[in-house]
């Protein structure tokens, strides 16, 4: 793949973006965001880049290669060329590794099995790649995470039915003790505890919870995603993603002890505007009435004013098999018509009819016909309390900041160039992956956007009134180039270095781009500029430029070169 150029370019916002008539803030230390290097591994569109983790006293990422099924390890001791040092090799134990972290020289990697629907392990490793520890898991573990005193290691077992849906093995959450002994010659069988969701199996579940499986207990239909754990280490906060539902587990007791619904998101309010069609001729972000389900991926926890908050990417993501597929668009609808009076107008490819909706829900009074229209993906980051309660939403505010700062290039795909306005049926620009940092005593949020690519930079310190801070985007998007030459596409997984832990004393952030194959390394600084607020501002809804952004291009490598592997 080819270098890096200076077609490559990051755009970054100055100013932060609030909702129509709201003061936009300006956070008092600026972050400076640099390219420092690209490490390559040449595998186009093949999931070679997919999550990755930082030892701090090797100076080393361990990030997960798809294509290979072998978790790779990178030596990063120099940022500026990271060199691929070895691959593990897991074959023997399964199909590959789909989450990986570290901690205290300690490396978990959850490694789904040849066959999805048999049950996964948990193996340790030392940092040297000897395997000194392995544990019984759950079907196709998604997500690994450590407790933050290091004692377990916390698995989110997702569980997902075989295509044909003829078995549809149980979600849970195993949280597994972690070897102690680094140096031990011979690994160690430990035994996991299995948090389940059995006993939820009958009860009366908030509406906003999907369990829609043909013939599925509450216990097989949820699929555990993505993992946080409370700063104390008592609670893991887990995302179910194609249910809408956030489980809440004691991790002492080894039990799921509250499951949460999240709710909709109400697309015909203020804020919430949508672009619903890649059929409409340009950007048209503009509410609609239909009801997002949030959905998210990623989580994360953090404090703030002595209280445990989660942010969430709400990604979207609907239930696809050969055995049933819940995906329509709106078009193939039947729309209730007291409830849609106007559906022939809404139909239209131009406006609602090419969106995808879900067959599964909707149908309120079981005539039919649909009296709501629920789509996929909050297209948004969020803030929830440790009860899983909404805070905050961003609303529409990456749909316009990307509309604002890449028009020519709004809601494109990660697999194509030249691909304008080809998510809005979808779900926009994902948001999927994301990292939390602390710089100068406040609190950032690092959110990937997997298809237009890039990442979004918000302050979360006031978890009620986060700011949007930069969007930064590396992906060539130049006519004519070609798109497993275009930079970094398709962000999935994104880890914050502290400069504590840094190699060079300066802070870094890690985003492997799952679609381009690639990891990248970013230098974040500071730049104290002194409080500013910026006068009274509305989101411009015709994504007009109103002069409160600032652009600036990514500073490449100091010697122009992109790192390739070996």
């Amino acid at each position: 793949m080819g270098e890096t150029t200076g077609k490559q370019m990051a755009w970054s916002i100055a100013a932060g973006v609030a909702t129509a008539g709201a003061c936009v803030h300006v956070a008092a230390a600026q972050l400076s965001i640099d390219l420092v290097s690209r490490y390559e591994t040449g595998l186009f569109d093949r999931g070679a880049t997919e999550i990755a983790a930082h030892d701090p006293i090797t100076q080393r990422l361990f990030v997960t290669n798809g294509a290979t099924g072998a978790i790779d390890v990178l030596c990063i001791a120099d940022p500026a060329r990271p060199v691929l040092a070895c691959s593990i090799d897991l074959s023997r134990h399964g199909r590959g590794a789909n989450s990986v972290a570290v901690h205290r020289g300690v490396l978990a990697a959850a490694v789904e099995a040849h066959r999805s629907t048999d049950d996964g392990s948990l193996l340790f490793f030392a940092t040297d790649g000897r395997l000194i520890g392995t544990a019984p898991v759950g079907p196709m573990p998604d997500m690994v995470a450590f407790s933050p005193d290091g004692r377990w290691a916390l698995v989110a077992n997702e569980g997902e039915p075989d295509d044909a849906y003829d078995v549809d093995p149980e979600g849970s959450v195993s949280i597994v003790p972690v070897p102690v002994d680094v140096g031990q010659t011979r690994p160690v069988r430990l035994h996991a505890r299995t948090a389940t969701f059995c006993h939820f199996d009958g009860m009366a579940l908030d509406e906003s919870i999907r369990v829609f499986g043909p013939g599925a207990s509450v216990a097989q239909d949820l699929e555990p995603e993505y993992i946080a754990v409370s700063p104390d280490g008592r609670r893991a906060f887990v995302t179910c993603q194609e249910n809408n539902a956030l489980a809440i587990v004691d991790i002492e007791r080894g039990a799921v002890v509250r499951l949460v619904g999240l709710g909709f998101k109400d697309h015909a309010a203020a804020g919430n505007a949508i672009d619903a069609s890649n059929r409409d001729g340009g950007i048209h972000i503009r509410n609609w009435p239909v009801f997002g389900m949030y959905q998210p991926d990623a989580i994360v926890a953090f404090e703030a004013e002595g209280a445990v908050y989660l942010v969430v990417a709400n990604e979207g993501d609907p239930r696809k098999l050969d055995a049933f597929a819940e995906q329509t668009r709106i078009r193939d609808l039947t729309l209730d018509p007291e409830a849609f009076p106007d559906a022939d107008r809404l139909q239209q490819d131009s406006h609602l009819g090419r969106l995808q909706s879900t067959t599964t829900a909707g149908d309120d009074d079981g005539d039919g016909d649909q009296d709501r229209i629920f789509v996929y993906g909050g297209r948004s980051i969020a803030i929830l309390d440790d009860a899983g309660r909404l805070v905050w939403d961003s609303g529409d505010q990456l749909e316009r900041i990307t509309a604002r700062l890449l028009p020519e290039q709004f809601n494109s795909n990660n697999v194509e160039n030249g691909s304008f306005d080809g998510r809005s049926d979808d779900r926009g620009p994902e948001p999927e992956g994301l990292a939390v940092a602390i710089l100068v005593e406040r609190t950032y949020a690092f959110v990937g956007l997997e298809r237009i690519g890039g990442f979004v930079v918000y302050d979360i310190s006031d978890p009620r009134a986060p700011t949007l801070v930069r969007y930064v985007n590396t992906r060539d998007f130049s006519d004519g180039v070609s798109i497993d030459g275009a930079g970094d596409l398709g962000p999935e997984g994104l880890v914050f270095i502290p400069a504590d832990d840094s190699p060079t004393g300066t802070a870094l952030l890690v985003v492997c781009y799952e679609t381009s194959g690639t990891v990248a390394i970013y230098a974040i600084g500071t730049e104290d500029a002194g409080p500013t607020v910026a006068g009274p501002t509305a989101v411009n809804p015709t994504v007009a430029g109103d002069g409160a952004d600032r652009y600036e291009p990514a500073r490449p490598p100091a010697d122009g070169s992109a790192v390739t592997s070996p």
